[in-house]
């Protein structure tokens, strides 16, 4: 039997279907059903249920988007780095298996291979290297440190919390830490990227790993399924992709009766259009795919969400 954490959020509903799918025995945790999030409570509830496996999908993304964790610092520490080490303590205690949702934004930026040597490039000028020279951008690895945390400023409120989680938890217990990067699926729905992209009245122009929702989710568990190592495992769609691609395949798959304008450059991003800083990172996968995993290359899953576009009810009758 599985105990799902989170299962009422965006991520944890994905996870619970999945689960579903799949036959798997689980119990979708609310905290209003029991607070979890206190240990004596969590630590009696483990004893007493004895879960095979404990998924944490609780978190705090922040909505609309990571901007708002500025202003809601206490709830987005308790729920990405508190409540992570609560849970990690639990397992530690009871001998419990379990996985943890993290987040590939706790990088800035990507390497780039220069005459043998690597060197970090972000912003302006990895937007051109990635146009001009796509072969020598290489995605950040489980083995590179943090470079968007607390520890390594600036970066968000959002990155840091879940950075220093990470750095909680990896020591006691067996726990698998996955590393998605922003979700996106066929669904309209405000938690995905491909409407966030469609709804922003201005488009800031990044590159970026990320993860199909589903598919995220699926290599999740596939990596305990197979009992693979227990660790770090990035679990984005191979490859990167630029904000630019993406639009213009929105436009030519779904053709949307508007133009998109994009932001004019990082500065006036900043001081007009966001109150923290974006992450915009590339994450290797070698890791996750030597293990046997398969999973989408991200323009294949990009190109399969647009087709299969579903517009919800509420939007049909709203427009």
């Amino acid at each position: 039997m599985i105990l799902l954490l989170g299962s009422s959020g965006y991520v944890g509903q994905a996870f619970a279907t999945e689960l579903r799918r799949r036959g798997h025995s689980f119990i979708p945790l609310a905290r209003k059903a029991i607070n979890y999030a206190d240990f004596t409570l969590l630590f009696d509830y483990v004893r007493k249920v004895k879960p095979e496996f404990i998924i944490n999908a609780a978190g705090s993304r922040g909505k609309p988007n990571v901007d708002a964790c500025e202003l809601a610092r206490e709830e987005t520490l308790f729920a990405n780095t508190l409540l992570p080490q609560t849970v990690a303590r639990v397992c530690s205690m009871t001998g419990t298996l379990w996985g943890h949702v993290s987040s590939g934004c706790i990088y800035r930026g990507a390497k780039l291979i220069l005459s043998g040597n690597t060197q970090n490039v972000e912003g302006a000028e990895l937007r051109r290297l990635f146009a001009e020279h796509p072969e020598r951008i290489c995605g950040y690895t489980e083995w590179d440190e943090p470079n968007f945390a607390f520890r390594h400023p600036p970066c968000n409120f959002y990155s840091g919390t879940k950075a220093l989680a990470e750095e909680a938890i990896r020591g006691p217990g067996r726990v698998y830490i996955w590393r998605p990067g922003m979700p996106f699926n066929e669904r309209s729905e405000p938690g995905n990227l491909l409407w966030r992209l469609q709804n922003y009245a201005r488009v800031y122009d990044g590159v970026n790993s990320i993860s199909h929702l589903e598919d995220f989710v699926r290599a999740c568990l596939d990596l305990w399924e197979m009992q693979a190592p227990v660790g770090i495992y990035n679990l984005t769609n191979p490859g990167a992709v630029a904000t630019r691609q993406v639009i213009e395949m929105i436009q030519r798959i779904l053709k949307p009766n508007r133009r998109f304008e994009f932001w004019k450059d990082d500065e006036e991003f900043y001081l007009r259009g966001a109150r923290a800083l974006r992450s915009n990172c590339v994450l290797d996968v070698s890791k996750l795919l030597a293990t046997g995993v398969r999973i989408r290359p991200v323009e294949k899953a990009l190109e399969d969400s647009l087709r299969h576009w579903t517009v919800s009810v509420g939007e049909l009758v709203h427009h």
